[in-house]
């Protein structure tokens, strides 16, 4: 039997005040925005897309637990997401004519990946690269 096709996948990030990270995630990242609700003067769920990358974002009046902030194995486990990107040097370009700060800067890591991460603005880790084969 053949296996269906998976499209995507899109990590559901508890935050502070959903308007506050649909702005960074939209002017910061580029990131569009395709669902704020339930409604315009209530919103607390959104969802941005680029590309195949889709986050869902939602507050529920806790405050949001990032990876790094817990303390796992000396902080082994700081990803929140990982985005496939195929070209990480034109993006951080993209990124950094944006004034978008670093959490690490563009590098081939000991891992085999070359990317960057990025710190959203509730403390989510996010990493934008690609394996150093391609």
């Amino acid at each position: 039997m053949a296996k269906t096709a998976i499209s995507g996948i899109a990590p559901f990030f508890i935050v502070k005040h959903v308007p506050t990270a649909l702005r960074f995630y939209r002017d910061r990242l580029g990131f569009d925005i395709t669902f704020q609700g339930p409604s315009e003067d209530d919103i607390f769920f959104g969802i941005v897309q680029r590309g195949a990358a889709m986050i869902m974002l939602k507050d529920i009046g806790v405050d949001p637990v990032p990876n790094y902030t817990r303390d796992i194995k000396k902080g082994i486990a700081r990803w929140d997401a990982y985005l496939h990107v195929p070209d990480p040097d034109a993006l951080a370009a993209e990124f950094s004519s944006r004034n978008v700060g670093f959490f690490q800067p563009l590098m081939d890591s000991d891992d085999g990946l070359r990317g960057f991460e990025i710190k959203d603005a509730d403390g989510y880790v996010l990493f934008f690269g690609r394996t150093l084969d391609g």
